[in-house]
């Protein structure tokens, strides 16, 4: 396989997340389509690092993984509260955060 071939993937994948982060009110998705994006950076680090014979990139690669299942934890937890306190998920609806 070719890397332009990797690189149009995380570039349909990326953009997807972008879009679901812009367009979407649910705070769910928006996690999820936070998760894409950093799937498409994945993408990316593994497939320069193939081409170039390094390490690095998949290295790389399982920091990302960590800092995106930490991420998912913090996220979910915010959600959660968020809907025992609103009873929604709906972004628009909280968008004040009174403390």
């Amino acid at each position: 396989m070719y890397l332009n071939q990797f690189l149009m993937l995380a570039a349909v994948l990326f953009s997807v997340g972008v879009y679901g982060v812009i367009a979407r009110k649910n705070g769910v998705m928006v996690l999820m389509s936070i998760e894409l994006i950093l799937n498409a950076v994945n993408i990316n680090l593994v497939a320069f690092a193939a081409m170039n014979g390094a390490l690095a990139g998949q290295v790389f690669a399982l920091f990302v993984i960590a800092v995106a299942a930490a991420e998912v934890g913090v996220g979910l937890a915010i959600v959660l509260a968020i809907f025992r306190n609103y009873k929604t998920v709906d972004i628009d609806e909280v968008d004040l955060m009174k403390g």
